[in-house]
């Protein structure tokens, strides 16, 4: 090898550890930096004006909003930081509802607590199947002998009970803060039962207990106060967007009837993608579906689509962008615009394709690159929170400028 060539060698293997070395001092990107930029940027919400009819009813009372989801939802981070929001500005509803129990690993509400003793089956989840007896929140739990106990801790004006009706069915113990106040029997015609009681103000452990050998199944409660915004987590780990059309249709419109929701946020797409049974075809007809049970069971609620955040996923040993996450997100769209549906984009606001990389960089996605740490999904619920309130004072305007008096002319 002549000195001439030896010397090129050398100065390109120089500039390759040069390159390598620039690449690793340069600095990440910090949570606070990219929350920042990400406040400055372009909304992501498509067809607002689907929201006009929630909007109104922020403004003139109180109002429930059901958020349905999978694990993005389910770990209450996201859907919390809107409550939190939520009820700051218009204020505290209560919990609303909240699953009987606790049902599944993952599942949690940060504004009360449920619990459940050993002898409950869950129903409803990926994990424990179901036969579409599962009412509004997709889930429930059913014990089958007596002295099994389901509680929930809230603070609450007014209280209610969602439980099924059947033949054969077992009978309960109602008790508030351990003193027993009412003796139930769920045995009759199929169909939904309803316990309803008005707590004394403060907290207060609620309680079920079975009293006989008769199934005893139990959907949810709801905790609500005169006024203000009810904000109801009701995600799945592992959901995708049609296991709504495997819960009897006639079930779950009686329970969404009942909590006459303002709001109802349809948030799926991340299991979609990475599914290797993806059938895009199928899932346009099944989409248009969900939302049309949806707006049958709510008519005067506006229904708000978010899409699935940006992720990758494990091939071998490289990530890639989820094969068909484009597709999920271009359906979505195509589907809630002709159903009169509110759009978020939620790839889009994160930064668009490929920016999960940078969250995950800031420490504000985990290492799966599929799913948030608990402050990224904060952070994604404040974004989307300042996007609402945004076009909420848009649609304020516009009323109030459409109830002014016109002006003589002078």
């Amino acid at each position: 090898m002549s000195g001439h060539i030896r010397w090129i060698l050398v100065t390109l293997a120089g500039l390759v550890l040069a390159f390598g070395a620039t690449r690793r001092r340069a600095p990440a990107i910090t949570a606070p930096e990219l929350e920042r930029r990400l406040h400055a940027a372009p909304g992501a919400l498509e067809n607002a004006g689907a929201l006009v009819p929630f909007f109104e009813r922020l403004r003139t009372g109180s109002v429930h909003i059901l958020h349905y989801g999978d694990s993005h939802t389910a770990s209450d981070d996201f859907p919390g930081a809107l409550r939190r929001e939520l009820q700051a500005r218009f204020g505290g509803g209560g919990p609303g509802f909240t699953l009987a129990g606790h049902p599944y690993l993952g599942y949690r509400r940060f504004d009360s607590r449920g619990s459940q003793s050993g002898g409950w089956r869950t129903s409803g989840t990926l994990m424990h199947g179901s036969d579409g007896m599962e009412g509004v929140g997709g889930v429930s739990i059913t014990a089958q002998r007596s002295g099994e106990a389901a509680t929930f801790t809230a603070e609450c004006e007014h209280l209610t009970l969602f439980y099924l009706q059947q033949p054969g069915g077992g009978d309960f113990e109602f008790s508030v803060d351990g003193e027993p106040v009412r003796l139930v029997a769920t045995n009759g015609a199929l169909g939904p039962g309803y316990l309803e009681y008005e707590p004394a103000p403060g907290p207060h452990r609620f309680a079920v207990r079975t009293l006989t050998g008769g199934a005893v199944r139990l959907f949810g409660w709801t905790a609500d106060n005169t006024d203000g915004v009810t904000y109801e987590t009701l995600g799945i780990n592992g959901a995708q967007a049609t296991m709504v059309l495997s819960w009897a249709e006639e079930l779950l419109a009686e329970h969404i009837a009942r909590r006459d929701p303002a709001l109802i946020v349809v948030a799926y797409g991340t299991n979609e993608a990475i599914s290797p049974r993806w059938d895009a075809a199928a899932y346009s007809v099944a989409f248009r579906q969900i939302l049309e049970r949806l707006r049958n069971a709510a008519p005067s609620a506006s229904i708000l689509v978010i899409g699935p955040p940006d992720c990758f996923f494990v091939k071998q040993t490289h990530r890639m962008s989820s094969a068909h996450l484009n597709e999920v997100i271009a359906i979505q769209r195509a589907v809630a615009r002709e159903s009169h549906c509110a759009y978020w984009n939620w790839r889009r606001r994160m930064g668009g394709p490929g920016s999960v990389r940078t969250w995950v960089q800031a420490g504000l996605s985990q290492p799966d690159y599929v799913h948030m740490r608990s402050a990224g999904y904060r952070l994604a619920g404040e974004l989307l929170f300042e996007e609402l309130m945004f076009h909420y004072e848009r649609s304020i305007a516009a009323h109030k400028a459409a109830d002014a008096p016109e002006e003589n002319d002078q």
